[in-house]
């Protein structure tokens, strides 16, 4: 299989380019829990692809260098002509590559396709359109300090552990965050900890259950917004539509 890469103009070379990322933005899910017959990234959310939203959000940040889309094999066409019709400026290299049966192989592809392996890479749903500047600005900044960063928001519900339908416990909530995406780490570090979790089939949850499993980085937390939500049900997309005429008015 080919990669299929949108050309822009050729960037310069930067001598601080070490402190920008790449961004590697999943777009290969089945969606089949929102039962809409197709890829949940490509429903029109208020007049845009659900994609298209986290994929202006990354190409309006300066510290973006790379946005790697891992789609759907049959899709990537279907992605190539949404970027011709949606995104009117490119001014960095869009490469679209063939995600996996899981999650965690998507990713792992998109790694393959970085431009250099020391540089920080992020980690984003697609199917998460309400992520802010302000919040990968944040999380930019964490990463550098700690090499492992992560957004999320403490939980609001009360939670409890349910064995066979029987509350086991109420458990503390003071410490439960939810977790949401980006995810950030330094390419390396996180290609390292999928070839361990490949070699032992491993499959983690997210990003960070992997470097948490597999090297001694702490992952640092970063508080999201309740508004970053993944868009996976019929109900989400109700939610979304509210959120973004809220934002545009």
């Amino acid at each position: 299989m080919t990669e299929k890469t949108v050309k822009p103009m050729r960037r310069a070379k930067n001598k601080d380019a070490a402190l920008d990322y790449e961004v590697i933005l999943l777009a290969a899910g089945q969606g089949k829990r929102m039962g809409a017959g197709r890829n949940k990234i490509l429903l029109h959310l208020v007049g845009k692809p659900v994609i298209a939203y986290s994929l202006t959000t990354f190409l309006s940040d300066p510290a973006c260098k790379h946005v790697i889309l891992v789609a759907q094999d049959d899709e990537k066409g279907l992605l190539q002509a949404m970027i011709k019709k949606e995104i009117k400026k490119k001014t960095i290299p869009i490469t679209i590559v063939a995600g996996g049966c899981e999650r965690q192989y998507s990713v792992f592809n998109g790694l393959k396709a970085l431009d250099n392996p020391q540089n920080i890479v992020m980690v984003h749903d697609g199917a998460r359109p309400f992520v802010t500047l302000k919040q990968l600005k944040k999380l930019h900044k964490r990463v550098r300090e700690t090499r492992a960063a992560i957004l999320g928001v403490p939980v609001k519900d009360t939670i409890k552990r349910v064995v066979n339908g029987i509350v086991a416990e109420t458990v503390p909530r003071e410490t439960l965050w939810q977790i949401q995406t980006p995810q950030v780490f330094y390419g390396e570090d996180l290609l390292s900890v999928h070839l361990r979790a490949k070699e032992e089939e491993f499959l983690g949850t997210d990003e960070a259950s992997l470097i948490e499993k597999y090297s001694d980085l702490p992952v640092s937390m970063v508080l999201g917004s309740y508004e970053n939500i993944k868009l996976t049900t019929p109900e989400d997309m109700i939610t979304g539509e509210s959120i973004v005429k809220r934002k545009r008015s």
